[in-house]
């Protein structure tokens, strides 16, 4: 007796995830679906470590002083959003006043302030559906911005959480200097995440 039912994979969860190999643990469940990231290329670690790099002195700190600060900023840490969501932001920032302390284990089950992807030039097709997936659980789980690098195109997309979906908050492109929610605090210029160097 055959039925479709006994066609349909069992749905991942994170003791899948976490039963991978640590050499071979760049994965995602998506949907209930164990997904492997894309492997990062150079444009794609560039821009990420630019990210940290011009977010982390001003941000990554208690509030008070010259610097705005008031964040705790991670990198490539898995977040459990629901029993069959389990991402790997390329970076992901908690408000110190909701999080007093360092987010720490893993994978964390804090929902995050915000979150940035940084989309892959080698598997730009199921890069940008995933990245839909996850838009959609972001939304659901109330993340409140939520910021999209391409390194392809060279554009910054901010989004700002509302009930009805996302709200496109601000769209830049390399050569301009904007103030990006929620660390508009502090000009960004685009261009250094794709490559430029930044001012002195």
């Amino acid at each position: 007796m055959s039925t479709s039912a006994s066609r349909i994979p069992p749905r991942a969860t994170v003791a899948d995830l976490l039963a991978l190999p640590e050499d071979r643990r760049y994965h995602e469940i998506i949907g209930g679906e164990l997904v492997r990231k894309a492997t990062p290329t150079g444009e794609h670690g560039g821009t990420q470590a630019a990210l940290t790099g011009v977010l982390f002195d001003p941000f990554n700190r208690r509030p008070g002083g010259r610097r705005p600060g008031g964040w705790w900023l991670l990198t490539e840490v898995e977040i459990e959003l629901e029993p069959e969501e389990v991402y790997r932001p390329d970076v992901l920032g908690f408000r110190r006043e909701r999080v007093p302390e360092r987010p720490r284990g893993n994978p964390l089950r804090l929902r995050p302030d915000w979150v940035c992807e940084v989309l892959s030039s080698t598997n730009a097709r199921n890069d940008t559906v995933n990245t839909v997936k996850k838009m959609r659980v972001y939304h659901r789980c109330e993340i409140p911005h939520y910021w999209i690098l391409d390194p392809r195109e060279e554009t910054l997309t901010v989004y700002r959480w509302t009930r009805e979906g996302y709200l496109t908050a601000l769209l830049a492109e390399r050569g301009e200097r904007v103030r990006a929610e929620p660390f508009d605090a502090v000009e960004l210029s685009v261009g250094v995440l794709f490559g430029d160097d930044a001012e002195d």
